[in-house]
Formats: C-alpha cells, sequence, structure tokens
C-alpha cells in the first residue's frame, strides 16, 4: 500500500495519531460533557463546542504563520505537541460536579482555558505538519502519488481515531459501573432538571423510572440520586479525556524519534550546484492565491455541515435513535467511531476507484472530485430529513418536557447517515490538503495550509446555528438546511471547475 511513497510518510502518520485520539475524543463527548456538567443546553453547548472548533482551525493558520515566519517548523510541531497534553490535562482534572453555584463561572471558565489550550497547541501543529507531508510530494520521484498519498496520510491517522470513541465510553461507564450505575443517555438531563426545579411531572415520573433501572431497582431519594449520579457520570468523562494525554505521549515519543528524518518545508527549494533558483512570477503568486481562497470559501458550507457530526447528530442519537442495537445498549457517543472506521475501510476503495478511473483516462481532476464529495455530503442529509420526516419525530421541546422522546427510530438510519458523509470527506478534506500544498506558493506553503484550516474554522463557527434550528423546529427542517449548504457548494465549486484546473496544471 505504501509502495512507491515517501518512507516518512508512515512515520508523520504514527506522530499525528495523538492528535486524532484527542480530536475525536473530544468529538464524541464534549457537548454532552459540557450539558453533563454545566446543566447547559444543546443551543448554550454548542456555542462553546462551535469556538472551540473555530479555534481549533482558525489557530492553525496561526500556527503556519509563526512556522513561515522562524522557519522552524519541526521545532513548532513540537511545542504543538506539548501544548494540546497540557490542555488535556486541564480538563482531565476532576472537579465538584453538580457545580456549586458560587463557583459555576470559574469552573466554566477554567473549562474554555483548558479547551483553548488544545486548540492552541493543535494550531502549532496540525497545518505544519501538513506542509511537511506536501514537501515529500515536491519530490519529481513521487509527484504523481500526492492524492493518494495525502489519502493515505488521511487513512492511517484515523486509525487511531476508531478507538477514541469507544475508549471514552469504556472509561466513562467503567467508573459508572464502578459505584453502581448503569449509563443511560436521557438521566443527566433529567437529573438537572429535578435540581433546578424545572422538572415536569412526567418527567419526574421517567426519572424515577430511570433511576431505579440505573440503580439495580433500588429504592432511593431523587435529589441525592441526581447529585450522586451526574458526579460519577461526569467523573467518568474526565477520565475518558486523560487517556488522550497518554496517545499525546506516544506520539511525542514517534515523532522526536523520526524527527530528523523528516524534511523541512523552510526550506523546500533549494538550487542543485550550478542551477539559479526562479523566484515565481508575482501574477502566477497571485493567480494561485486567488484560486485557493476560492476553494476555501466554498468548503466553509461543507465543514459547517460535516463537522454536525459532533453536535447536532449527537444530540440526535442521544434523544432520537433507539440505543439498543442487536439486542446490546449502546451509548450515544459510539456513533462517533463510525467517520474514523470508514474512513480506514474505505480509503482503499475510494483510492481503487480513483486508480481505476486513472487507469481509463477519465480520473476527475482534483477540484472536480471536491464538488462531487459535496453533492455526496447533500445526500447523506437527505437521508436523515426523510428519515426525521417519516418517522414523524416530536419537536425538541416536546422531549424536553416529557424528559425522553416518545419516538426513537432505527440506529440504522445515522449509521448510513455517516457512512455517506464520509465518502464525501474523502473525497474533500485529504484532496483539499492535497491541493492547497500543489498550488501555494512555496514560500507560503504553511501559511496557506493553515488558510485551509482556517476555512475549516469559519464552518466550525457557524455550527451552533445547527444547535439553535434542532431546538426550535422540525428536526426534518434542521437536516434540509444542511442539504442546501452542501449543495450550494457543490453548484459554485463545478462553476469555478475549468479556472481551477488551469491553476493547479
Amino acid at each position: 500500500m505504501f509502495k512507491d511513497h515517501p518512507k516518512g510518510l508512515i512515520s508523520a502518520a504514527f506522530a499525528n495519531m495523538g492528535e486524532r485520539f484527542g480530536f475525536y475524543t473530544m468529538m464524541a463527548i464534549l457537548v454532552l460533557f459540557l450539558q453533563a456538567k454545566f446543566g447547559l443546553s444543546g443551543a448554550d453547548a454548542g456555542v462553546i463546542y462551535s469556538v472551540f472548533y473555530f479555534s481549533i482551525y482558525i489557530l492553525a493558520f496561526v500556527g503556519g504563520i509563526i512556522a513561515d515566519k522562524t522557519q522552524n517548523f519541526k521545532g513548532t510541531i513540537l511545542a504543538g505537541i506539548i501544548v494540546m497534553s497540557l490542555g488535556y490535562f486541564m480538563i482531565a482534572i476532576p472537579t465538584p460536579t453538580p457545580v456549586p453555584a458560587e463557583s459555576y463561572q470559574m469552573y466554566l471558565i477554567m473549562t474554555c482555558i483548558g479547551l483553548f489550550t488544545i486548540a492552541f497547541g493543535n494550531g502549532l501543529f496540525k497545518g505544519n505538519l501538513q506542509a511537511l507531508i506536501g514537501q515529500m510530494y515536491d519530490n519529481e520521484k513521487y509527484s504523481s502519488k500526492r492524492d493518494s498519498g495525502f489519502s493515505l496520510f488521511y487513512m492511517f491517522i484515523n486509525v487511531g481515531a476508531i478507538f477514541a470513541p469507544v475508549m471514552a465510553i469504556t472509561v466513562r461507564n467503567w467508573w459508572l459501573n464502578t459505584n453502581g450505575f448503569a449509563y443511560n443517555a436521557d438521566l443527566p438531563a433529567l437529573c438537572h432538571q429535578h435540581l433546578n426545579g424545572t422538572i415536569t411531572p412526567e418527567a419526574t415520573g421517567n426519572l424515577t423510572r430511570l433511576a431505579a433501572e440505573v440503580s439495580g431497582g433500588q429504592t432511593i431519594e431523587l435529589t441525592a440520586f441526581a447529585d450522586q449520579y451526574l458526579g460519577v457520570f461526569v467523573t467518568g468523562f474526565h477520565y475518558a479525556f486523560a487517556t488522550a494525554i497518554v496517545a499525546m505521549a506516544i506520539s511525542l515519543v514517534i515523532y522526536i524519534k523520526n524527527k530528523n528524518t523528516f524534511p523541512n518545508p523552510a526550506v523546500k527549494a533549494v538550487a542543485k550546484e550550478g542551477e539559479t533558483l526562479v523566484e515565481m512570477d508575482i501574477k502566477e503568486v497571485r493567480q494561485r492565491m486567488y484560486a485557493l481562497f476560492a476553494v476555501f470559501a466554498v468548503v466553509i458550507f461543507f465543514w459547517f455541515s460535516f463537522h454536525q457530526n459532533g453536535l447536532t447528530l449527537t444530540f440526535f442519537a442521544k434523544e432520537y435513535t433507539d440505543l439498543n442495537l442487536f439486542g446490546m445498549n449502546i451509548s450515544a457517543e459510539l456513533f462517533q467511531s463510525l467517520n474514523p472506521f470508514f474512513v480506514v475501510f474505505l480509503t482503499p476503495v475510494i483510492m481503487a476507484v480513483f486508480a481505476w478511473q486513472r487507469a481509463r483516462g477519465t480520473e476527475p481532476s482534483t477540484p472536480k472530485k471536491i464538488a462531487i464529495g459535496m453533492g455526496i455530503a447533500a445526500s447523506a442529509y437527505i437521508v436523515m430529513a426523510i428519515g426525521s420526516y417519516f418517522a414523524n419525530l416530536p419537536l425538541h421541546a416536546d422531549i424536553v418536557a416529557a424528559g425522553t422522546s416518545p419516538v426513537k427510530v432505527t440506529p440504522m438510519l445515522l449509521m448510513l447517515t455517516y457512512l455517506i458523509l464520509t465518502v464525501a470527506e474523502l473525497y474533500i478534506s485529504p484532496l483539499g490538503i492535497s491541493f492547497v500544498s500543489k498550488v501555494a506558493p512555496p514560500k507560503y506553503q504553511g501559511i496557506m495550509q493553515g488558510g485551509w484550516l482556517a476555512a475549516t474554522a469559519i464552518g466550525n463557527q457557524l455550527l451552533f446555528i445547527g444547535a439553535i434550528l434542532y431546538e426550535t423546529v422540525p428536526i426534518w427542517l434542521t437536516w434540509t438546511v444542511f442539504v442546501v449548504a452542501c449543495s450550494i457548494s457543490m453548484i459554485t465549486m463545478l462553476c469555478m471547475l475549468k479556472w481551477l484546473e488551469r491553476v493547479a496544471k
């Protein structure tokens, strides 16, 4: 599989696995952690979630500037691993839950500082490592393998991401079981409603029933149960964050061991003896930059839709999905393992399709592949919209009043959606990174990789709109908004196709 690719590719992928592990740990449990610990609504948790994901990607642009200015790409990447680890340590420390009213703001601010620290470390790390990978394929020996190389890199780093949600669930549920409880997705919200005095009589009945179920049939006082269950549930989440520190430590060792064998984007263009370096014409630089900025603007809408997998799709898994699968009671967070699982197992399939098309002379250009990916993403949300509409799902306000949804859909709906979204991702994310590494002028490699991530950041900043829609309009209409966003992206990309293909030659 790695034949005819640079030797440093697999080492760089291993070094990136810790970042992916932490990323998917956060994606799987962050909004559920915020709701369980602080009793936040979906919209409020969505704002923090979207700001965090905005920060992760916008700070990659800052990290690119730092690396380009200092010309110390490897040192910047190393600093990023260390800073990310510090951030995970900050949020892994258990603090009181339910949070005392007098220290509520302090603990919420401490959590946000920890999240910002993770985001800043990621910014130093992510884009600059991608620039390093791009340089490996500037060698004419490997240049024809650039797209497949980034696809392999993308696939391999997601191996660790498969296990992140599973590990987070395992740790959280282990802590619940250790303290004599079982997992139930509806209980944290019901506990907060009871403690805040906002619970309805119908929801009180559901809380009483579920409390007995997760406590082994014991009869207990509801206030004491709510306090204890929330404390144990959230402490399990804190311990789950700690697993990311272990993954980051492994990545740190791998990176340090292989650091000296990686290329350095700071010396991307070096003249051979007797040759004269030719500066890229300013007009060509501008054309390349314009093309990159145009693609950045388009993919904003894709990321706005795609990264709902950690927000509204996670809410949907918790509230509207039957978590009994083949006789097993599964956790809502487990659906977050589907995306990296599909990335790993579908990447060879997608690469085989591209190779077959290449052999027939019909392989789409990289910009066209990105446009196709936008259309595939739209189809994923069409599936969600149709499934939600015909299931006649209640409004979110109705399930808050009852404490649980009276109608729950098969988990197969989310599984199919994640499958289609992953195919779309494989047409867009690794190939977009490849496109940037190919088109970006040599002296702007780090900044332009950061620019790709900055576009992702803007899309992520818009995520909270999905959380607001989720709580205020019929659920099928929420998914329809993402269908429209992805369709607009596809059409716009197709309109620019000839120009982008000309610039990329």
